[in-house]
């Protein structure tokens, strides 16, 4: 029986990651395969070669991003998107929305921004507990104000971050929090080792061993000792 179950851990250790990394593959090249839908249907791969490839869904969205991107670059292109804009502005409702998500990604895109280019050490929830936030920015006008207004401690020199503190293993929810910068520490080390190290909950370590083998790992986890 120890055996057994010494070989049911290491299959489920090879097999898992697998499974979860094609599921989502999958999902992705299923989901991007959908947008051959706004052809027509006499235009779809489908129809004139008379078999389904996926993937091919892939290359026409990517192809319409660049394409998009590139009537974007030059001016006439710039005038459209702005007049877009404009026109969306102008919609009650979808104004809201629109403005929010453009601001997010605005953010997260532009090669200007600096928003997740860096990973901090931060003190979360409480003093005493540590745990990897990542730089969005920097807090301005009223909410600046603010802070400075009601921090007992803070200065004329005092300065705030804005800082992003995810959630383990998922980090797409997380909080948004406002710190002093003297209490964050940058660490040295990428954006995606921090994701990483955050997604793995602290078994994949930035700069550290390299992670045990299957067996090695199974071993430890039924002989602590």
């Amino acid at each position: 029986m120890t055996a057994l179950r010494k070989w049911l851990f290491s299959g489920l250790l090879v097999l898992v990651p697998l499974i979860v990394t094609l599921w989502v593959l999958d999902w992705v090249v299923g989901t991007l395969d959908q947008t051959l839908n706004i052809l027509p249907a006499s235009w779809r791969p489908d129809a004139w070669l008379g078999v389904h490839i996926p993937g091919l869904g892939v290359i026409f969205a990517v192809v319409i991003v660049l394409s998009i991107g590139a009537l974007a670059s030059n001016i006439i292109g710039n005038k459209i998107v702005h007049w877009w804009h404009a026109l969306l502005h102008r919609i009650p409702i979808v104004r809201s929305i629109y403005s929010g998500v453009k601001q997010v990604s605005d953010t997260l895109f532009s090669e200007k921004g600096n928003a997740f280019r860096k990973a901090l050490l931060v003190q979360w929830p409480q003093p005493g507990m540590w745990t990897i936030a990542f730089l969005t920015g920097a807090p301005q006008g009223e909410v600046l104000k603010q802070l400075q207004s009601e921090s007992a401690e803070a200065d004329d020199g005092d300065q705030f971050l804005s800082v992003y503190v995810p959630t383990t293993p998922n980090p797409t929810g997380g909080y948004f929090v406002l710190l002093r910068a003297r209490d964050c520490v940058e660490l040295d080390m990428s954006v995606d080792e921090a994701l990483t190290y955050i997604v793995s909950m602290g078994v994949i370590v930035p700069g550290g061993p390299k992670p045990q083998s299957t067996q090695a790992a199974t071993d430890a986890a039924h002989n602590p000792d």
